[in-house]
């Protein structure tokens, strides 16, 4: 009886979260670091020494990704769970450093051959008499619509026909499905291989999977979110639905 009731302690308390405090160490910047307890969904950043806290229990996976290293999964056993401190060395990742370039190329692009050129004045276009945008560059379809809204004279005419012709409308609705593309593709680079981890589901499912997610009122705060516990659950409750779906469409065939 004793030992029943030994062993159901054992079990219950593996089953609870712990803070675990850990440290990453790699060869640059460790600050800010992902760290992701994608098994408990919690998750935090490292501080500027690599250091974390973050809660886990036994069996959980935490998942240690930052721009400058691979992605690194490690697997919480009971050393690690006995010790509550766990060291996360990372490899860096060479293809995200800086390109090496020998001597000076002129590319045909003026703002990248005035850098290659060491010029230590700053120069912006309109110190070259040139008129330029300073701001987030605009895409093909946020430009057309630039001009289809302006125009001079006392009565713009441009605006007007846009407007009537419905230029104007369809171009708004391009450049909303352009964020909506471009919202899934990073989503979908960042968190596929999390959110189908064990789900056996094929290429074109998972492709169909990010198509239903286009139309989710949640999608562009997932995109925008500041961390990465609300993008993945925003994809787990998306799933859901979708295996709703697809056994549904099972039903009727």
């Amino acid at each position: 009886m004793i030992l029943v009731f030994t062993l159901c302690l054992s079990v219950a308390a593996s089953a609870q979260l712990i803070d675990l405090e850990g440290k990453v160490i790699g060869n640059g910047e460790v600050e800010g670091i992902h760290i992701l307890n994608k098994t408990a969904l919690k998750y935090t950043v490292t501080n500027t020494d690599g250091s974390f806290v973050i809660p886990a229990k036994f069996n959980d996976t935490l998942t240690i990704s930052g721009l400058r290293y691979k992605t690194k999964e490690i697997v919480i056993d009971k050393s690690i769970l006995t010790k509550k401190v766990v060291e996360i060395f990372l490899t860096e990742n060479i293809t995200q450093l800086d390109q090496v370039v020998v001597g000076k190329i002129l590319t045909g692009d003026l703002g990248s051959d005035i850098k290659n050129q060491e010029i230590e004045e700053s120069i912006n276009f309109y110190d070259l008499g040139i008129p330029g945008y300073t701001g987030k560059p605009k895409t093909l379809n946020e430009r057309k619509l630039a001009e289809a809204t302006s125009g001079g004279g006392l009565v713009p005419l441009n605006p007007i026909i846009n407007a009537i012709t419905g230029r104007t409308k369809m171009l708004k609705q391009r450049i909303k499905l352009d964020r909506k593309i471009k919202c899934v593709e990073k989503l979908k680079a960042a968190y596929q291989n999390i959110i189908f981890e064990g789900e056996g589901f094929s290429e074109e499912l998972q492709n169909r999977f990010f198509n239903f997610i286009m139309d989710s009122e949640k999608l562009q705060d997932a995109c925008n979110a500041d961390n990465v516990l609300t993008p993945i659950t925003f994809l787990k409750e998306e799933l859901k639905l979708f295996k709703i779906q697809l056994a549904s469409n099972d039903k009727k065939d």
